[in-house]
């Protein structure tokens, strides 16, 4: 049987990081090249979508946008800004109704501006933030932007000071930051309690699979394999007709390209373009390129030659 290639949509559980996770696909699939969206933290449970063989090559072009079932506890302040962290101050929180709870997550909708956590996997000259912090170094995180494009208030208990929310935002967001700062917007301190991962890159919860239901399948396992095309529906696409056209694209030529469609009513001079032959199998990713004369230039080619 050839490698495998394509995506697994994973639940990962709560007490394994997401390095263990490829660890057990690349055991399992007896594969190499195997790498996950986007890392999850070991204490954190839900979806963790990992690419095996030339998926890996499509991570970058899957869609950007996580969603998250989190509940934060106000006053506490911890080294981690989650509750697993070694407690550093703890402060009554105010009596808060749901409409000025809502009050305050305001100033965490939309574009914002976001310093991650100390214990967190931000590069800092090369290394780090979590290691330097496992040092006990000083050193400061700079504030970087992100979306926030829903935060919604689910439930709220006063007498433990536990909010539960969902929240949609930009790849890069931390939902431990958003915790911590609300914490002090109000006026308190806070860390996040529980976070559960919804969706990312596309994969949502209710379609994921374990570990555990993964080694049970058996020779069934491969029917777990999404593939590659199935992951890329948001991007529009393209297809290659002529067979000399065929060649040029394996051959990392640009395409001509002169059909009336969506990419003839925009004013994005560059966009990525999923490109199929015309039995629709995926030949790779391309740049489509507006101008007098318009063209398919290719980025990531299947089966190059």
């Amino acid at each position: 049987m050839n490698d495998p290639n394509g995506f697994l949509n994973i639940n990962k559980i709560k007490g394994c990081t997401s390095h263990d996770c490829v660890k057990e696909i690349r055991r399992i699939f007896n594969i190499r090249k195997v790498g996950h969206t986007g890392t999850l933290d070991p204490e954190v449970s839900g979806v963790l979508p990992i690419a095996i063989g030339n998926a890996t090559r499509f991570i970058q072009y899957l869609p950007q946008i996580k969603t998250y079932f989190g509940i934060i506890q106000l006053g506490i302040k911890t080294n981690t800004d989650d509750i697993h962290g070694a407690i550093i101050k703890k402060k009554n929180w105010p009596i808060l109704s749901i409409g000025e709870l809502d009050t305050y997550l305001n100033n965490f909708r939309g574009i914002i501006q976001q310093v991650p956590p100390r214990v967190s996997s931000v590069h800092i000259n090369g290394e780090r933030a979590y290691k330097k912090s496992l040092r006990n170094e000083e050193f400061k995180l700079k504030p970087r932007e992100v979306n926030i494009l829903d935060l919604q208030l689910k439930e709220w208990d006063q007498k433990k000071g536990l909010l539960h929310i969902s929240v949609k935002c930009s790849s890069g967001t931390y939902i431990r930051s958003i915790a911590r700062d609300l914490g002090l917007s109000i006026g308190t301190e806070g860390c996040l309690f529980y976070l559960e991962r919804t969706e990312s890159s596309g994969f949502e919860i209710k379609q994921s699979i374990s570990i555990d239901e993964l080694n049970k399948k058996g020779e069934k396992i491969h029917d777990c394999i999404i593939p590659i095309n199935n992951t890329l529906n948001h991007l529009p696409s393209f297809t290659i007709k002529d067979n000399n056209d065929i060649y040029y694209w394996e051959t990392g030529r640009k395409i001509k390209y002169s059909e009336e469609t969506i990419f003839n009513k925009t004013n994005l001079s560059q966009i990525s373009v999923k490109v199929l032959d015309s039995s629709n199998k995926l030949l790779g990713i391309g740049i489509f390129e507006k101008g007098d004369i318009s063209y398919i230039q290719p980025k990531l080619v299947l089966n190059a030659r």
